[in-house]
């Protein structure tokens, strides 16, 4: 069993959610090492989150950020945490609802996702930093 952990910064990118398995994979080139195992995404934000969706249309993304607005309001009145702006109280809620990790399976080098999945990041500030992942592998290495 064999254990690997790096750290990922993301490019800023404004509130929404955005498909990144493509970023991911560009900075894991460690992955094809692994035979088998799991990989774990953990985020290190309380406003932002990490699912797993719809790969193919973009509407997707589109709704689920209606969705989750509409489903967590800004500027609710019995919000008391409201001193970093009206988006941060509703991030740290949507962040709570989605989660901060994800595992999924690595089969043959790859990330072992169904056909129409990909990783999102789910940002939900308006103005939101870079975005910082740890990415932990844990499994056999492939035979050379």
């Amino acid at each position: 069993m064999n254990w690997f952990q790096k750290e990922i910064v993301l490019p800023r990118m404004g509130r929404g959610f955005h498909l990144i398995t493509h970023e991911i994979l560009a900075n894991l080139p460690e992955l094809h090492r692994y035979k088998i195992g799991l990989a774990n995404l953990f985020i290190q934000h309380t406003s932002a989150s990490l699912a797993i969706n719809e790969n193919a249309d973009p509407t997707v993304r589109q709704d689920f950020e209606s969705h989750f607005s509409q489903m967590v309001p800004e500027n609710a009145p019995y919000y008391m945490h409201t001193y970093e702006g009206a988006d941060d109280m509703p991030a740290h809620i949507k962040a709570s609802m989605l989660g901060s990790s994800l595992t999924i399976p690595i089969s043959e080098g790859r990330f072992n996702l169904g056909t129409w999945q990909g990783i999102y990041l789910c940002e939900h500030r308006d103005h939101a930093r870079r975005r910082r992942l740890v990415v932990t592998l844990q499994g056999s290495i492939r035979s050379s």
